[in-house]
């Protein structure tokens, strides 16, 4: 095949898409813990699942190839010996020797056909489930209330941000959060022993051992030689940086990288959930991300005269520097909500400004974002929308459930 990994930009044609269906992982939230794995509410699982599989279908009807990273684990671990690498690193992650449950653990996944290990490694691992007469030491003996040994990964169907694919490589992702750390794990197995996938010595521009974190939400492909990245609450300006200077000396394309900086808060995650682009000029944004006159911090990076040192150049108006970097005279940036105060902020908070690209123009977004669905229509965009009821509950719209692993090059 032709190389697995192609994307130069935001909105050139998808060929192929990364989805997780979401699983038992979404039932083993509880109240009690919803915090520590960074949900704000309970998902009901059939609900959940069928507004996903209208997403997946919606996107076959357009001809675009859906793979889902519960498949590739499992076809990536056919091998024995890489099947036992993979759980005795999956648990050294998980910090389960804490418990005194390492080994028990090892054996009791290992136990497992692989289909459903992997099932069991993302939905989590009560304590109840391993026998008790395999405890042997005192402090496995001492009360913990806490349920699991391993925890579920209820975020794994926000396949965008353990990885992104930049060119015809990729950026493994140091996730910010404990609760997310472990996702990008399966990336880096799928993209080492994979069969579509290793054999095309992929070149990975950062990977998951950068001890500063970074992930997919921020990373945002304008075109072949610039790259937008939010400096957020999951995303550090070190991050930003090495991954600039690795671009820079690894390959051509990517001339600038453009860090956008965004209030670090829980609504404003990721730069994508306040700002995507939708057409060759035209991008959705939260109003909110800017100052009362209109200002927010803007850093263009590019090569310096050292190949480990970048040349930083800093502007304070988006729309501007957005023109700057993409040769544009116009460029349109349309309003989550219309820019009305009640509305922008609740559509927002539902995703209204993260849409999915699938071809110039043409969008996937929540049908709850009435009022932003009809702005984007009003300004020429193709808008098709997805039902939203369970699938917002988890904070991130259709770019948030996509990893974009091929799309054609623009025009």
């Amino acid at each position: 095949m032709k190389h697995p990994i192609h994307v130069t930009s935001e909105i050139g044609t998808l060929k192929t898409v990364l989805l997780k269906r979401p699983g038992i992982e979404v039932e083993n939230l509880v109240p009690e813990y919803l915090q520590r794995l960074l949900f704000d509410d309970i998902p009901y699982l059939p609900i959940i699942q069928r507004e996903h599989d209208y997403f997946a279908e919606t996107l076959r009807n357009r001809g675009i190839e859906v793979l889902y990273l519960e498949k590739l684990v499992v076809e990536t671990l056919s091998n024995e010996k890489i099947r036992r690498q993979f759980v005795d690193e999956m648990l050294r992650e998980s910090q389960s020797s804490a418990n005194g449950a390492t080994d028990t653990l090892r054996e009791y996944l290992l136990s497992f056909p692989t289909q459903a290990m992997v099932e069991k490694i993302m939905g989590g691992v009560l304590k109840r489930e391993i026998d008790t007469t395999k405890k042997v030491h005192l402090y496995e003996f001492m009360e913990d209330h806490y349920p699991f040994y391993l925890d579920p990964m209820p975020n794994l169907y926000f396949t965008r941000d353990p990885a992104a694919c930049i060119g015809n490589g990729l950026s493994i992702n140091k996730m910010r959060e404990p609760a997310r750390q472990r996702e990008s794990l399966f990336m880096e197995y799928i993209m080492r022993y994979h069969p579509r996938f290793a054999t095309h010595d992929i070149p990975v521009w950062l990977d998951r051992d950068y001890p500063f974190s970074i992930e997919g939400g921020d990373e945002l492909i304008l075109n072949g030689e610039v790259i937008a990245i939010g400096v957020s609450e999951r995303t550090s300006a070190k991050a930003i940086e090495q991954l600039a200077v690795n671009l820079f000396k690894k390959q051509t394309g990517i001339k600038k990288v453009m860090a956008v900086e965004i209030p670090k808060c829980r609504a404003f995650m990721h730069l994508d959930t306040v700002f995507t682009m939708v057409d060759h000029n035209k991008f959705t944004i939260h109003p909110a991300i800017q100052d009362s006159s209109g200002h927010m911090n803007v850093y263009i990076l590019e090569k310096g005269i050292d190949e480990n040192v970048v040349s930083i150049s800093h502007r304070t108006n988006l729309q501007d520097a957005l023109k700057e970097v993409l040769g544009l005279s116009e460029l349109i940036l349309i309003p989550c909500g219309g820019g009305d105060e009640i509305a922008s902020s609740r559509e927002q908070w539902n995703d209204g400004s993260n849409t999915l690209a699938i071809a110039p123009g043409v969008v996937i977004t929540y049908d709850r974002n009435y009022i932003s669905n009809e702005l984007l229509r009003q300004h020429g965009i193709e808008v098709i929308e997805i039902p939203s009821s369970e699938l917002s509950r988890g904070r991130g719209g259709p770019r948030c459930m996509s990893m974009p692993i091929v799309r054609e090059d623009l025009k």
